[in-house]
């Protein structure tokens, strides 16, 4: 359809840049382990499909995969998927697939989603393609199937955001190998779209996802949802 947007354009340039690809995972801890726990502890196990939705290099797509049945890992970034597919050569899990699309044009396929999980992905589009993507998440998922979403989500006013965003990019590093830089901090704020929990929430509720738990960093810039869909 000629209206979908390139999602690959939105996900910006760093997700066409191989070296920000090769330094993202030491820069990056997704806290796979932990997140699976929790996953495990709702009803996810052996006999689960999961689809990660802006897998990226895979990190928890990988540690899923040792412990459900599918894992589809999506990204609509042929560059992170290309890490994803070096790592999963050495890794003996063969029940990963990577398919290079986006939150608008993957077409699941199989039986429904028992877990949809996003990453610091959704953040990418627009308010308006966030609340298609999240009717196309429901549409994808079993009932009773789980939405786990984890994301830059502002939970302040307005009014706020000089001092929260200022604070925020006071804890910016100066090793591009290792830290997030203030510039990236910037990037992330002028030429993305992260959006307010109060603008998100009732897009996951007339998706016909019913929140379960949410939880907000202490500086008010990150939020983890869990949802199931009714």
């Amino acid at each position: 359809m000629g209206w979908i947007p390139d999602e690959l354009a939105y996900a910006g340039e760093e997700n066409r840049d191989p070296a920000h690809a090769a330094r993202y995972d030491h820069k990056m801890d997704s806290e796979a382990k932990s997140e699976l726990a929790e996953m495990l502890t709702l009803g996810i196990g052996k006999e689960s499909t999961v689809v990660d939705l802006g897998a990226g290099t895979g990190q928890f797509a990988l540690e899923a995969a040792s412990a459900v049945k599918r894992v589809v890992a999506v990204d609509v970034s042929e560059v992170m998927l290309s890490r994803l597919r070096a790592k999963l050569k050495g890794s003996g899990a063969g029940n990963v697939e990577c398919v290079l699309a986006g939150f608008l044009t993957y077409e699941h396929r199989g039986d429904p989603a028992d877990l949809v999980y996003s990453r610091f992905a959704l953040h990418h589009l627009p308010d308006f393609w966030q609340a298609i993507a999240i009717d196309r998440i429901s549409r994808m998922l079993r009932p009773g199937g789980i939405f786990r979403l984890w994301d830059v989500v502002y939970s302040f006013d307005p009014p706020e955001a000089d001092g929260v965003l200022e604070a925020w990019m006071a804890g910016a590093g100066a090793d591009v190998e290792g830290d997030w830089l203030r510039s990236e901090f910037e990037d992330h704020i002028r030429d993305e779209n992260s959006t307010y929990t109060w603008l998100l929430e009732p897009m996951l509720e007339i998706g016909g996802l019913k929140i379960l738990s949410a939880h907000f960093s202490g500086d008010r810039v990150l939020a983890r949802y869990v949802c199931v869909k009714a």
